[in-house]
């Protein structure tokens, strides 16, 4: 396989930045990310009624933004943590709010979108964790009058947003509180150090894909990649200490599965920790859950933050909306 041709087109777009951060600090930094995101491709937006609201958790008020629903009827809901490395991202970014619109009006369900704390400024786990588990919390509560079933309530999110998600699910299971119908994860980021191929896994390359998966992650921009520096500083940033202090809460990669509920998992071809989503899917199957794992062919990571004009994204939103549509009740 190749880069898809939409993305693979809009990299020069990154050249000579090493990090976002990097980017946005510089002249024109935020106009080359809204282009390397397709932000010129003709797109408009489902119109999707939202609203504010507030969960109250042990560090105070959750914001959250509900999309879609409507009081009596009885639809799929969805609570989704956007991604931005534990330190990022926030409820305007494509990755939560048009992922949320598009989800909301394909699946005729509830999203609600978790404005979590971001690890920065003295901030650190369990902030962000306990922040979700809020969320998730109020969402089940007040299911029936947002237009939502609350057996069919779904927890998911992408990239770090994808780790607070199982991180929370864990939680929920051992603490024999509500677990969610099923799992939605995007590229989630759940190993402090990423794992290696499984052979057997029924989701890794094999070694002619290996090489050629390898070949392309070396031509892609230095911001695009994740090291395993970059995961370990990551990590250390979130937890605020060393990576062997992180919990199964904070990194659940390598928790056991069992009890789970069903998953739905996005990996992207052309991404460091494509190998991460995939080694959660083998342990969920190998713990008896059911999982629909989709390889994100020609994909690299964070693409739902493209624009949804592109045909890969779509391919991506309506996987995650159907997935939704299809959750039953898990317990």
């Amino acid at each position: 396989m190749s880069l898809d041709p939409d993305l693979a087109g809009a990299l020069h777009h990154l050249a000579g930045a090493g990090s976002f951060t990097e980017l946005l600090g510089q002249p024109g930094g935020l106009d080359r990310l809204e282009a390397f995101s397709g932000g010129a491709v003709p797109y408009q937006a489902p119109e999707v009624c939202f609203r504010e609201a507030g969960a109250y958790g042990p560090n105070g008020t959750v914001p959250v933004r509900v999309y879609g629903g409507r009081p009596g009827r009885d639809a799929p809901a969805l609570v989704w943590i956007h991604g931005g490395g534990f330190a990022g991202g926030g409820p305007d970014m494509r990755e939560a709010d048009q992922l949320a619109r598009e989800i909301a009006a394909r699946s005729g369900g509830v999203v609600v979108s978790v404005d979590y704390r971001l690890a920065r400024d003295g901030v650190h786990f369990p902030v962000p964790h306990e922040d979700v588990l809020a969320a998730w919390l109020w969402t089940v509560e007040h299911a029936a009058e947002l237009g939502a079933d609350p057996a069919r309530v779904c927890l998911g999110g992408a990239s770090a947003g994808g780790n607070l998600a199982v991180g929370a699910a864990l939680f929920l299971k051992d603490a024999g509180l509500p677990l969610p119908a099923k799992l939605l994860l995007a590229y989630p980021f759940l190993h402090a150090e990423l794992p290696e191929p499984r052979a057997g896994s029924g989701t890794g390359p094999g070694a002619a894909e290996a090489l050629d998966v390898a070949g392309v992650l070396e031509g892609l921009p230095r911001l695009l990649r994740f090291t395993s520096d970059d995961c370990r500083a990551l990590v250390e940033n979130y937890i605020g200490g060393p990576v062997a202090m992180a919990s199964s809460y904070a990194m659940p990669g390598n928790a056991d599965p069992a009890g789970l509920p069903p998953a739905a998992i996005i990996a992207c071809e052309y991404d460091d920790l494509r190998h991460s989503a995939e080694a959660f899917a083998a342990g969920l199957r190998r713990a008896g859950t059911d999982v629909d794992f989709r390889l994100e062919a020609g994909a690299v990571h964070g693409y739902l933050n493209h624009s949804a004009g592109l045909r890969i994204v779509q391919k991506g939103l309506a996987f995650l909306a159907r997935a939704l549509v299809d959750a039953k009740p898990f317990q």
